[in-house]
């Protein structure tokens, strides 16, 4: 999971880094911490006078984790780590190389219970059921499904780690992961049988009875691993994982004997991904309550830099999260908002605090990133916005961003393109000025699930997943200036059919994120008439879906923020 429960966040514990990804190593001598490029600068401040270095991944002259501790180790020496909550596939890596040094590796390390004081339980709260009228199938259904894409790849059983993928299985939905609608559980599916591991205080009679009806038993949590080694001790038994996906602990508790298939792509987490005609209706209801809700909190916002009043970072999220909860099916933020005023906003993933927190001033630019959980779909959306007077420098950078942003919506493309095949286009105009963002173009989008979901994404970085019908996928460039702003703009995108020529199927985007582009920022200049009128059609679609669900005024602001460009 992305998120994690408050009883695994060990090394926030540590070290007091709370990005979602990063790896702390300790020495007897020296502590690092290794995170990539979304949270150079929250790291560099979290962790000032904590006495960890940090290790900017993927920047030259940065050693690897395992190379840092190469250097550092000697023959005969030995690694803890905490099997549990490492996948598979990075043990392995990391049990490869250094048997090439001699340093032993011990996966059963984990003396938290012990110097953590006070630790968090794990999370006990109840799952709920997701209706069919939501989800467009049932359980029994999509574990019919994934039966059938196990046995194309020759398999009897299925370990299921990843919270998301047994929450979507299983139509169940939980509240034990920040942001994630999501519970602590694992699933196996087998031939003749569909396991749900939770813990008992999870399930109220209404869950057990319509798993039960469907044919899903129930077991304990705790009793995974033992279930695992008996289950796969019999000769007859052909197994397939997802070593990135399934903890070390459950790897190594599969039988050496076993016949293992391995993929880099789980079938659950494929079909998934690949949203029916009844999600895809309620995703589509989501963006236009949540454009709703935008339009009253931009409204509100431009009032109130207007009259002089004082508007924090923090207000921010406040005030969103007041509107959004006003929507119908809201279940909360899909995400911690992202109000990053001036230089804050070139922290990609910056989350204001009460020390940082900083009040807009009636000048340069505000980056808001934002999202919400509805039980028919979920939103991710960013908007920079002029907070008043501008620069050129400011608006050159913009509309660069704008114009990439544009090029990948208004994408067409044959069956069978990758997501690298189609991320130069977002930054091809930057790249035209030498400027860059580090940080992927898009990742995948769950319905009332995680805000960041595979296996699609369009980015640098190889990915060999297709990008099928049906897929919601994010499109954000931008462009982060140290120390002075930020700016990216984000909608989401859907994957449709576009036509089928002599040369193939080809398949386009249809934009589903429903909010004004600031056009104060645009330097209309920069823009040929085939992006204004992309802009000028996708204004008019905004105001359309948006205007029969506002007030007057809201209507008027509304009117004026999706005016033509010319």
């Amino acid at each position: 999971s992305e998120y994690t429960p408050a009883h695994w966040k060990t090394r926030e514990w540590i070290s007091g880094f709370t990005g979602s990804a990063g790896t702390i190593v300790i020495t007897a001598g020296q502590a690092g911490l290794w995170t990539d490029s979304r949270y150079f600068l929250q790291a560099t401040e979290q962790l000032q006078d904590s006495g960890i270095d940090l290790f900017k991944m993927g920047m030259p002259g940065t050693p690897t984790s395992r190379e840092w501790l190469a250097g550092q180790l000697s023959t005969g020496d030995c690694i803890g780590i905490e099997g549990a909550v490492f996948p598979a596939s990075e043990v392995l890596d990391w049990i490869r190389f250094f048997e090439k040094h001699q340093i032993h590796i011990r996966t059963d390390f984990a003396p938290y219970n012990i110097l953590w004081k006070n630790r968090p339980e794990i999370p006990k709260h109840p799952v709920y059921l997701l209706p069919e009228t939501l989800t467009g199938l049932s359980a029994q259904a999509k574990i019919e499904q994934t039966r059938l894409a196990m046995r194309e790849k020759g398999a009897n059983l299925t370990i299921i780690a990843t919270l998301d993928t047994v929450a979507w299985l299983f139509n169940l939905r939980g509240n034990d992961v920040e942001y994630n609608p999501t519970a602590v559980c694992y699933a196996i599916i087998s031939e003749n049988e569909a396991v749900l591991f939770i813990s008992s205080e999870k399930i109220t009679k209404e869950v057990s009875d319509n798993l039960q009806k469907q044919g899903i038993q129930i077991a304990d949590y705790s009793t995974i691993v033992d279930y695992v080694r008996q289950k796969t001790t019999s000769a007859e038994t052909s197994l397939l994982i997802t070593p990135a996906k399934l903890n070390y602990q459950l790897y190594e508790a599969i039988n050496p004997q076993t016949a293992c298939i391995e993929t880099d792509v789980h079938p659950a987490d494929q079909l998934k991904s690949i949203k029916n005609e009844t999600e895809i209706a309620g995703i589509r209801q989501a963006m236009q309550r949540d454009g709703v809700a935008l339009v009253k909190f931009h409204r509100w916002l431009e009032n109130a830099l207007a009259a002089g009043e004082t508007v924090t970072e923090l207000d921010i999220s406040t005030k969103l999260r007041e509107y959004r909860s006003e929507q119908k099916q809201y279940a909360g933020e899909s995400f911690e908002t992202i109000a990053g005023y001036a230089e804050h906003g070139a922290i990609v993933h910056y989350g204001a605090t009460q020390e940082s927190n900083a009040v807009i001033q009636p000048q340069g630019i505000l980056l808001i990133d934002s999202g919400a959980q509805y039980l028919d779909g979920t939103t991710d959306i960013t908007r920079t916005i002029a907070a008043g007077p501008v620069s050129d420098a400011m608006k050159t950078d913009y509309t660069h961003v704008l114009k990439g942003h544009i090029a990948l919506a208004s994408a067409r493309f044959p069956k069978g393109t990758k997501g690298i095949q189609l991320d130069v286009l977002a930054r091809q105009f930057l790249w035209k000025n030498g400027t860059n963002y580090l940080h992927g173009t898009g990742h995948g989008v769950g319905h009332f699930l995680n805000v960041h979901e595979g296996p699609q994404s369009i980015r640098m970085e190889h990915n060999p997943t297709e990008l099928q019908p049906g897929m919601v996928t994010s499109n954000e460039p931008g462009l982060y200036r140290a120390g002075a702003y930020g700016i990216r703009i984000e909608n989401l995108l859907l994957t449709v059919p576009d036509q089928t020529t002599k040369f193939g199927e080809f398949y386009a985007f249809e934009t589903l994120t429903l909010c004004p582009i600031d056009t104060k920022l645009i330097d209309t200049k920069l823009l040929n008439p085939e992006e204004k009128d992309w802009l000028n059609h996708y204004h008019q679609k905004v105001y359309q879906l948006l205007s029969p669900f506002l007030s007057i005024e809201e209507n008027s602001w509304l009117k004026q923020a999706t005016a033509l460009v010319e």
